[in-house]
């Protein structure tokens, strides 16, 4: 039975994603730097742990060891998805994290020749809102003959955990992005767009998301634009080290999320669909472990791929209770 490796297994979502992986009947290893953590928490599910850092190859290496797949959950991602990403290609076990970062992405673009000649499949993203906005526009381009431009938004509802408001203030810098003739561009962050999640068009506002890469992998459309609606406490006031882990299981069943797609043809019709689904910080752990499962089972595609170019449009709907929608399909609205 091949082993799956969980790395940054005892952070919020990694816990998640451990406790899913076991009641799946995976075969397990928990993996950090932290000794302690990791070892109650490998205790408590009665799995085995490997501690090592990542400053060093050969530890890296060392840890990697009779490993199939490896799961990143440790993030920021900028300070872990390169030594493991490097290191999988050195042992051939298939890269798998769940980042909402473009860094990794385009760290992944970079390896891809090298991942393919390797035979590895390198999936960032294979949780989270890659899986979720990925499986929404593929659903919308099967209708669409000749897609041309991708609007696509995510509404994020409720709070937000100590994680990922570290990575997303290491990126607060970064610039606003669209993809303009498969080229990626700066764009003015201002630029807000109404867009309908289902109960009426709300103002979004655009933001880099890492679908700017692998919605133009899956679906070779060349412009495509990224929103963000934020409702509750999504986004954290006041110090980052006061926050929570994260948000409680009754705060992610009160706040589930939403997304939305606009599909241009090349004749200048628009077709739109939505997804429901649970809140993302419980997407994120099923999903990622669902693709790990798969994975295992032999479901992979040397170099670097998104959930939907190996698993299918219909990814994100085997996951937890997802619903994707097209709005008058057969009656596209003129833009």
């Amino acid at each position: 039975m091949k082993t799956l490796m969980i790395y940054g297994a005892s952070g919020y979502t990694g816990r998640m994603a451990a406790a899913h992986a076991k009641e799946a009947g995976l075969k397990l290893v928990l993996a950090g730097r932290d000794k302690a953590p990791l070892q109650a928490l490998a205790t408590r599910l009665g799995v085995a742990y490997r501690v090592f850092a990542l400053d060093s190859a050969a530890d890296v290496d060392y840890g990697l060891q009779d490993i199939a797949v490896l799961l990143n959950c440790a993030g920021p991602f900028a300070h872990t998805a390169g030594a493991l990403m490097e290191a999988c290609l050195r042992a051939g076990v298939h890269y798998l994290d769940i980042a909402a970062e473009l860094d990794s992405y385009q760290l992944a673009e970079r390896h891809d020749l090298g991942a393919a000649k390797a035979g590895v499949m390198l999936m960032p993203g294979s949780g989270g809102s890659v899986a979720m906005l990925g499986s929404l526009a593929a659903r919308a381009v099967e209708h669409v003959p000749t897609p041309v431009a991708i609007r696509i938004a995510l509404h994020v509802a409720g709070s937000m955990s100590r994680g990922s408001a570290i990575s997303a203030s290491q990126h607060v810098a970064a610039q606003c992005l669209m993809r303009k003739d498969d080229v990626l561009t700066a764009r003015a962050p201002d630029a807000l767009r109404d867009i309908d999640f289902g109960i009426g068009p709300v103002s979004c506002f655009p933001v880099t998301l890492p679908e700017l890469i692998t919605i133009a992998r899956q679906t070779r459309v060349r412009d495509i634009e990224t929103f963000v609606h934020v409702s509750g406490s999504a986004f954290p006031e006041g110090g980052i080290d006061a926050l929570p882990d994260g948000p409680t299981a009754q705060e992610r069943a009160d706040n589930r999320y939403q997304a939305a797609v606009e599909v241009v043809g090349a004749n200048g019709d628009i077709t739109r669909a939505v997804l429901d689904t649970v809140n993302g910080y419980s997407f994120t752990p099923l999903a990622a472990v669902m693709a790990a499962r798969r994975v295992l089972a032999g479901e992979a595609r040397p170099g670097f791929q998104t959930p939907v170019g190996v698993f299918g449009s219909g990814f994100a709907e085997t996951i937890a209770d997802t619903r994707i929608s097209l709005i008058d399909p057969t009656a596209p609205t003129a833009r």
